[in-house]
């Protein structure tokens, strides 16, 4: 789940980090008032959306009258913020974030995440701050310190104040960096964060160490303990469809191919895509079922497949071990009678009770194309989106 940078900062104050302050506002009414509230001289205002890339896009001003601030604010809200990180359909913008001014010495980067190559959290910093770390790591990887925690010892003092020093920072600044690291860190384990990316970290002309900007993302699978956190989610941010799959408990994922694509367990779903590829085809969507899916769940999978126009054929591949293969045709038989099939339809199925399965979809009278195994369903539900396109 991801925040907004207002909330993210918030959250990180909560911790000892130091932010800018700041408020919200959804009117430049109010985001004047927030900008006198603060006094000034000097303001940022920032459009909030989940995305990056908003200063290049016109999404963050400096400005230096409560005039401008509002007439800033006006010109943000409502606006489609389009950014390398939106795609061409952009964002709408509903709330803006009005904060200080910030007396900026030195720009630098850190994040926390979960590196899956050594299962740990790593910490990384960098003198290139404001830049994508992205293209950091492709053009000078030399400039970015990695940091794998120890998940017994967690991160120390020493730890801090060897990045700090590493960063350039020298005195009080090293101080600031140390309490700042600390804080940042803590939050990341204590909330469940799957990363926190402060970019650009500023060093103010008083030497502070400040974030100008923030990010949070939090691990989904443990929001259960962070009610507080999940009251902070914005779902007109997040895609509708992947809200919907959410109230069944499917894991879906849209794609830009034709290929609708539903398959019981992540592995096997990665699979099928990876072999409608292999045969010249696109997939659409990642859609895992689960492992114990009931018919109601199989049936809204079909719908929300069917939901993307883009979809010209639909594969369902299902290997029956907890899930069993009637269970599943009788879904598809639903589904399909329900919303009216109007692309073709290959289904291939293995496991347990898959000749009853296959009983139901043969006698539902329904015109499915049967696969015998993987590769023959993604070679008849590539050619079939091709002959229907």
């Amino acid at each position: 789940m991801n925040i907004h940078e207002y909330q993210a900062k918030s959250v990180l104050r909560k911790f000892g980090v130091a932010v800018p302050d700041g408020g919200v506002a959804y009117t430049a009414d109010e985001a004047e008032k927030v900008a006198k509230g603060l006094g000034g001289p000097v303001w940022v205002v920032k459009a909030q959306i989940h995305a990056g890339g908003r200063g290049k896009a016109g999404g963050v001003k400096v400005v230096k009258s409560l005039g401008d601030v509002k007439k800033s604010a006006d010109g943000m809200l409502g606006m489609t913020l389009v950014t390398h990180q939106t795609g061409p359909q952009g964002k709408e913008v509903q709330r803006i974030y009005v904060e200080d001014g910030c007396d900026i010495a030195r720009e630098l980067y850190l994040g926390l995440l979960v590196d899956r190559v050594t299962s740990r959290v790593t910490l990384m910093a960098s003198t290139e701050g404001g830049m994508e770390i992205e293209e950091v790591a492709a053009k000078t990887p030399e400039k970015i310190m990695r940091l794998a925690i120890d998940p017994v010892m967690g991160l120390q003092p020493f730890h801090a104040r060897r990045l700090a020093y590493g960063l350039g920072l020298e005195g009080d600044q090293v101080r600031s960096a140390v309490k700042f690291l600390m804080g940042m860190y803590e939050a990341f384990i204590q909330l469940d964060a799957s990363i926190v990316e402060i970019n650009p970290l500023v060093v103010t002309g008083a030497g502070e160490v400040v974030a100008l900007d923030a990010k949070m993302n939090f691990d989904d699978n443990a929001l259960y303990r962070h009610k507080d956190i999940l009251e902070l989610r914005d779902e007109s941010e997040e895609d509708p469809t992947e809200l919907e799959a959410a109230k069944f408990d499917l894991n879906y994922i849209k794609l830009d191919g034709n290929i609708g694509c539903m398959v019981n367990g992540a592995g096997l779903a990665m699979a099928t895509m990876d072999i409608i590829k292999l045969y010249g085809g696109s997939p659409a969507n990642f859609l895992d079922v689960g492992g114990g899916a009931s018919k109601e769940r199989v049936t809204a999978a079909f719908k929300l497949i069917l939901s993307d126009a883009n979809v010209e054929a639909l594969l369902v591949n299902i290997f029956g071990g907890i899930m069993r293969c009637d269970v599943i045709a009788d879904g598809i038989v639903a589904a399909a009678r329900e919303i009216s099939l109007h692309v073709p339809l290959v289904v291939r199925l293995a496991g347990t009770n898959v000749e009853r399965g296959k009983a139901i979809l043969e006698d539902s009278g329904l015109p499915i194309i049967a696969a015998d195994d993987l590769a023959d369903a993604a070679e008849k539900a590539v050619k079939a989106a091709r002959e229907s396109a």
